[in-house]
């Protein structure tokens, strides 16, 4: 068995024990973080049967994914990484989730192009939950705004996106996270990554962000 797949797998038991342990019933999404990875990495994965891919730049998803999800529709590419206005009609044909929408311009640009191809993709709405000037994302008090604009040009958000501080407390982010999820009744939670997907899922995170865990260390 590949080392990527063995980890999956021991990711998968230790999610498992978790949601026993917490009594949580919805099993989350896992996205592997292929970005940066070249397909030789990747494919074990894919054999394996795991569908959910995170990428953070638009012209290396399009190189690496484009034939593949062409040969197998039902991968899922999802975009973690910043996206910028230029990069929208791009993106829009390669991925089905972007988890980083944190302006009504870049909101509106997603609804158009998508509109163009008859394509409906999920969305997540990054929320800058630490206040960091270097992080992207919308500050907590204009999400409600950013919500309601996002329903009128009729874009699928389905939950709330964060990438709490280095080395703060997760548990009083991820809490956070959770009552501002619930109090717009979002379904979906994306936070957790390799360093602590395990605590995301004490606070409901339904999609989480695994790169290092899964394929080992970026050169």
């Amino acid at each position: 068995m590949d080392h990527s797949v063995k980890n999956l797998v021991t990711i998968k038991d230790n999610i498992n024990s978790k949601l026993k342990i917490f009594k949580i019933n919805k099993n989350p999404k896992i996205i592997a973080v292929s970005k940066t990875f070249n397909l030789q990495k990747i494919l074990p994965l894919i054999q394996y049967g795991h569908l959910d891919y995170g990428e953070n730049k638009v012209q290396e998803a399009l190189e690496k994914w484009s034939e593949l999800k062409e040969k197998k529709p039902e991968l899922k590419l999802h975009m973690i990484g910043k996206l910028q206005t230029n990069k929208v009609k791009l993106a829009v044909k390669i991925f089905d989730y972007i988890h980083s929408v944190d302006s009504k311009k870049l909101a509106q640009k997603i609804s158009d192009e998508q509109k163009k191809i008859n394509k409906n993709i999920k969305v997540f709405i990054q929320v800058n939950i630490g206040d960091e000037t270097q992080k992207s994302g919308i500050n907590k008090n204009d999400l409600k705004d950013l919500i309601d604009f996002c329903i009128t040009i009729n874009l699928n958000v389905i939950g709330l996106m964060c990438i709490p501080p280095i080395e703060a407390d997760t548990d009083y982010y991820f809490n956070e996270m959770l009552n501002l999820n619930n109090s717009f009744n979002l379904s979906e939670l994306s936070m957790g990554m390799s360093s602590d997907y395990l605590k995301a899922i004490e606070y409901y995170g339904t999609y989480l962000r695994i790169g290092s865990s899964i394929f080992g260390q970026r050169d």
